[in-house]
């Protein structure tokens, strides 16, 4: 098989620009609803939600590549890189790592790329690791670059990117089109085409001996963002992570031809879902703030707990529902109180319950709307 970087007419990606139209639109629709939204926040809310997108999509672009962090502590050691208050909590050379470098996208959004950024990321991601030969800087082993699967006796092949020897001339072309594609650029590029044909292309390079799929991500939503002219909370890597097996699909799909049309379509279903996603978060921080000024001085402390635990499982909530029995283990309470406090908490309209006795969940009474799949 001949990949897309061994055509004629690579990196001259074909694709009809109509057929995003729609989705680049409802992005810059979308963006203006989610800069509105923050509005309603205050400062240690809009800071406690960056913590929460952002780490939310460190934890989720690692789990895509099969690595898991924990997200507390990625929390507590993205809160420290941003200058925000933070615990103690001590996090892994994998967790810091990962923390630092999404904390740099952030930060400097708006700066052009360049290798010397790219190789500053990879130091980061790497952090702590000796199994690496190349650390901050272009992979050089002679060995093809492949990704592949099954047993080593028969591997499948699902990509070869191009020898470590033309990875700098690539990379060099590479950087030189994403900086002249941005918006303050003559030949911008839309939003959602640019981030994802960024991705692709990186991808097909896998400039790095580990680490590609990651930063590719963080690339993809540092073209979100400088369209947008600021930090971006789309939760891209999150929704990829939902719809992993079909992101893989589409990437592999994509790798063997320069006419992108298919990925294109796939990328932007994506970032739609994935900022339809933020906009819920949001909504749901703001609803939370709502529900607890309401019943300021109203609940008990078992009822307060609960309630925010039930509120940091976030808008998914508990799968299936919280029970009788996750309100026992949250607060301690006897059956009884529990009984007493469930029931209280849904004449306050603060829950709702769905089933009878030992099958009956209890949900958060907020409305945020959206669909979130």
């Amino acid at each position: 098989m001949r990949w897309n970087w061994q055509l004629p007419d690579w990196p001259d990606f074909r694709f009809d620009a109509e057929s995003i139209r729609m989705s680049e639109a409802q992005f810059l629709k979308g963006s203006g609803v989610v800069i509105g939204a923050l509005h309603h926040l205050d400062d240690d809310e809009r800071n406690g939600l960056t913590i929460e997108l952002i780490s939310q999509e460190i934890v989720d672009s690692s789990a895509i590549e099969g690595e898991i962090l924990d997200r507390d502590s990625v929390q507590s050691s993205l809160a420290r890189h941003l200058g925000f208050a933070a615990d103690q909590r001590r996090a892994s050379a994998a967790e810091a790592g990962a923390a630092e470098l999404m904390a740099d996208v952030y930060r400097s959004h708006a700066a052009p790329l360049d290798d010397q950024t790219l190789f500053a990321w990879h130091a980061m991601l790497m952090n702590g690791r000796r199994d690496i030969a190349d650390v901050g800087r272009y992979r050089t082993h002679e060995d093809p670059m492949q990704i592949v699967s099954g047993a080593l006796q028969a591997p499948r092949v699902h990509f070869e990117a191009p020898p470590s020897t033309d990875v700098p001339m690539e990379m060099s072309r590479f950087i030189a089109w994403f900086n002249e594609s941005a918006p303050s650029s003559p030949n911008q590029v839309p939003a959602i085409t640019r981030a994802a044909i960024a991705h692709l292309w990186f991808e097909s390079i896998h400039p790095f001996e580990d680490g590609n799929g990651r930063i590719g991500r963080a690339i993809a939503e540092k073209a979100l963002a400088q369209s947008l002219a600021t930090p971006t909370l789309t939760a891209l890597a999150e929704t990829i992570h939902r719809h992993r097996k079909a992101y893989y699909a589409a990437l592999h799909l994509g790798s063997q031809s320069n006419d992108i049309d298919a990925w294109l379509t796939w990328f932007a279903d994506i970032v739609i879902k994935a900022q339809a996603r933020t906009i819920t978060r949001i909504r749901f921080l703001i609803e939370k703030t709502r529900l607890f000024d309401r019943l300021r001085g109203e609940l008990n402390e078992r009822q307060e707990k609960a309630l925010i635990r039930m509120f940091r499982e976030g808008p998914d909530g508990f799968e299936g529902g919280l029970s009788a029995g996750n309100y026992r283990t949250i607060t301690g309470a006897t059956t009884a109180t529990s009984t007493r406090d469930l029931n209280d908490l849904i004449a306050k309209n603060a829950l709702i319950r769905t089933g009878e006795r030992r099958y009956a969940r209890y949900r958060l009474a907020v409305d945020i709307g959206g669909d979130n799949k």
